[in-house]
């Protein structure tokens, strides 16, 4: 039954580590990822950018998964960004959306 009960435990622990991943998504990455990725193409600053929407609306967008599609609205000279930057960048805007009272620095 212990031996039962310790191939469960690590079976979980295994499992919200690969969850967790998408929550550990950071702010300073997705503004180091903008000005690499983006900043050229779009030809207007990271706020300028993440202040195009409300924090509820970046949210509403990520959840739609539509971010690379937002992108090439506002930047259409941007390529598509890599599905592992995307939780990076989006935490950017969010943080730094018109609401949010936030300017990077």
């Amino acid at each position: 039954m212990s031996r039962k009960l310790l191939t469960l435990l690590f079976t979980a622990v295994v499992a919200l580590s690969f969850v967790s991943t998408v929550a550990m998504a950071d702010v300073a990455k997705g503004q180091k990822l903008f000005i690499k990725k983006l900043k050229k193409d779009c030809g207007i600053s990271g706020a300028v950018f993440a202040g195009k929407y409300t924090q509820a609306e970046w949210k509403a967008i990520q959840d739609a998964g539509k971010l690379n599609e937002k992108i090439a609205e506002i930047c259409p000279a941007a390529k598509p960004l890599k599905e592992r930057h995307i939780p990076h960048v989006y935490d950017f805007v969010y943080n730094f959306a018109s609401d949010s009272g936030n300017v990077p620095s």
